[in-house]
């Protein structure tokens, strides 16, 4: 069985900085397309909301940000 992606396309995530990750590459991202993989660590191609650049990154280098979690719909809400 697959595991299904953490998040959705046109979803905003912020990039986790991590320790050999270029300064730049952190901020905030919008979800272009779900990248098919057989690894548990789903993979994603993002686009950055300051230049525009477009990176792939997996699912453990990223986080909801505050907007996504807003917009999301949880277990026993209406």
């Amino acid at each position: 069985m697959q595991q299904q992606h953490r998040f959705r396309i046109g979803e905003d995530v912020e990039l986790i900085p991590r320790r050999f990750s270029p300064r730049e590459a952190s901020g905030r991202y919008t979800i272009l397309r779900l990248l098919p993989n057989d690894s548990t660590d789903r993979e994603y191609r993002v686009k950055s909301g300051q230049d525009g650049h477009e990176r792939v990154v997996r699912e453990s280098e990223m986080r909801a940000s505050a907007s996504t979690l807003a917009s999301r719909t949880w277990p026993g809400e209406a």
